[in-house]
């Protein structure tokens, strides 16, 4: 038996990562998915995104929990397009009881030195997107008459600042605000709202030149094994001497927010963070 059986979780983002990890955690557990990527790149990130063959290689992964899986191609800055992409998952398996609000991108740069596209751009995916998540799911939710459970995927940043990630760090600071707010609001209707507020995680999002050359300036060409020394200041940021966590550390938080062990968990920002936060 576990923890969601007879469930159908949605995720946003689901294409690889930190989106994949979840998917295949929650079908672990049980759910069904309704996987959502936008299978594109967006100009002004500083990372690679997911693609719709990464798309179908979380469906590979999901269905080897012999659970079904929905999958669509949609932009969270969309708002029309994504809900059609979430009734129609529904539509199909039934039902909508947990939602991933996980979609997100990252660029650096300093406040006064960013264009108005970049700005936008993370605003857009990170903010208002997370908004459209949750206005696109949690009518189904209210509609199932079951309760459930909304996780947003926050970050370390969404409660204090660095350098060059303003935009970013404004971003994250909103979706906390949301995030308490619909936990007022949704809680007579049993729906839980939560956060997760990460340190660095070993994806694609930190796992690139510009973000290597931030942290490790200091060197010409900073690699990933660089990043792994226990004194690179990678490791020195968190409490807990590692470079990052996992993105399966993230994901065994969202199983666990999302489940009956935090039935009476709302309205919380939980980090998972090495202990990143304590330092600041």
């Amino acid at each position: 038996m576990g923890k969601f059986d007879g469930k159908v979780a949605l995720i946003t983002g689901a294409a690889r990562d930190q989106g994949r990890s979840h998917a295949t955690r929650l079908a672990e557990e049980g759910a069904d998915i309704i996987a959502i990527d936008i299978c594109d790149q967006i100009a002004t990130a500083d990372h690679t995104m997911g693609t719709e063959e990464d798309l179908r290689r979380t469906v590979e992964l999901v269905e080897k929990f012999d659970r079904r899986i929905v999958t669509a191609k949609a932009d969270v800055r969309d708002r029309a397009a994504l809900e059609e992409a979430v009734s129609a998952g529904v539509s199909e398996l039934g039902r909508l009881d947990i939602v991933s609000v996980n979609a997100g991108i990252a660029s650096t740069s300093q406040v006064l030195d960013l264009s108005e596209q970049t700005w936008q751009d993370v605003i857009d995916v990170n903010l208002t997107g997370a908004w459209h998540t949750a206005m696109a799911t949690a009518p189904h939710i209210i509609a199932g008459g079951r309760g459930g459970s909304i996780t947003f995927t926050s970050s370390a940043m969404g409660v204090t600042a660095v350098q060059n990630l303003g935009h970013y760090t404004s971003a994250k600071h909103g979706v906390l605000g949301l995030m308490k707010t619909l936990a007022l609001e949704l809680g007579p209707q049993f729906i839980r709202v939560n956060a997760i507020l990460p340190t660095n995680v070993d994806t694609d999002m930190i796992q690139n030149e510009t973000i290597l050359k931030l942290f490790m300036p200091h060197l010409e060409n900073p690699t990933r094994a660089d990043a792994e020394l226990p004194d690179s200041n990678y490791a020195l940021a968190n409490i807990l001497p590692i470079p990052w966590v996992d993105p399966v550390d993230i994901s065994n938080a969202l199983v666990f927010l999302s489940s009956d062990d935090a039935r009476f968990i709302t309205g919380v920002s939980l980090p998972v963070d090495a202990g990143f936060l304590l330092k600041k």
